[in-house]
This record gives C-alpha cells, structure tokens and sequence, in this order.
C-alpha cells in the first residue's frame, strides 16, 4: 500500500459514509473504513481524530466562507451584511456535494449525539458572526439578530436543498429563501 496516496481524505470519508449507511455508525470499525479505502489505520488518523470527524469535515472553512461574506460587504448596513455573509457560503455547496451531503445528513439525523454536535457547530458560527458584526460597530442586539437571520436561512435553504425531489442550485435556494424572509420583513402588518 502507497504511504501518501492522492485523494485518501475524499476516499476515507467515502468509504466511512457508505459502511455508516450499510451497516450503522456505531457498525464500523476505523479499521474497516481504512480497509474499504485500500489505505491504514494510521493513514486514517492522519486526516480524522476519530471516525466522528469524518462526518464533520471542514467547520473552519465553513465558517470562513461566512466571514470572507461579510469583508466583501458594500457597507454595514444589516441586510447588506445578512446578504454578503450569506453569498460568502453559497460557493461551498456545489451541485456535486448534494448527494454526499443528503447521505450525511441522514446519518446525523440517527443520531441525537450528531444533531447536538451539529447544532454546537451552527452556535458557534453564529456566536463568531455575532463577535464579528460587533467589531464591525454593529451594536450587539442588532449582530445577534443578524447573525440568528443568518444561521436561520442558511439552514433553511441548506434543508430545502438536500430534499429528495430538489434540483435548484444551493445558490437560488438560498437566494429564494433570504427574498421570502426580506418579504416577511416588509410585508404589511395586520
């Protein structure tokens, strides 16, 4: 077996998925995702703690692609920073990740330990976003709505994307969902 074979992350993190799906998380061993890459144990713990991680990839460049969102902001104006955060992320789901993503989150939907890892994650972006719209003078209820409107349309749209029968880009969900939340905002009140 090569030592450093190209592509061991993407394999490790396919095999696990498709062994989590066919046998159950709590099902695998890390000893049998290495083997159904072709690749080590320890190759393995090269690119994952353990075999959780596998199921969380990437959080820190998640997050950044919010706040890389938020520097190309016009101005600090709330909906235009709602706007730039959200357009920041919208590049990090691409059509090709749909299918893996829809597999992930069917695992993590067996798994209440998963749900709460996940909605830690989600916490933490919007606690970050929050400390960022501040350093920017955005007062703090002001950022912590914004930064709440941010976490809840990327959900929304990331929820709607993933759906089975669904085949809009993560771009036009997003964008749709962020209009339908601007027109509850402005609609006329009763």
């Amino acid at each position: 077996m090569a030592r450093w074979q190209s592509g061991a992350r993407e394999r490790l993190q396919a095999a696990a998925i498709g062994l989590f799906v066919e046998h159950g998380f709590d099902g695998v061993t890390v000893a049998e995702i290495a083997a159904a890459a072709g690749l080590t144990e320890r190759t393995f713990f090269r690119y994952f703690a353990d075999k959780r991680e596998v199921l969380f990839p990437g959080h820190d460049e998640f997050e950044q692609n919010f706040l890389h969102g938020l520097e190309k902001a016009p101005d600090d104006d709330p909906i235009s920073l709602i706007t730039a955060a959200l357009a920041g992320v919208a590049g990090f789901f691409p059509d090709e990740r749909r299918a893996w993503s829809r597999t992930r989150n069917a695992i993590l939907q067996a798994h209440h330990g998963f749900q709460e890892r996940e909605l830690l994650k989600m916490s933490s972006l919007t606690a970050t976003l929050t400390r960022t719209l501040r350093e920017r003078g955005i007062d703090p209820i002001t950022a912590a709505l914004a930064a709440e409107t941010v976490a809840t349309v990327f959900r929304t749209a990331f929820t709607a994307w993933i759906a089975e029968d669904e085949t809009r880009s993560f771009v036009e969900i997003q964008d749709d969902v962020l209009a339908r939340w601007h027109g509850l905002l402005t609609a006329p009140r009763a």
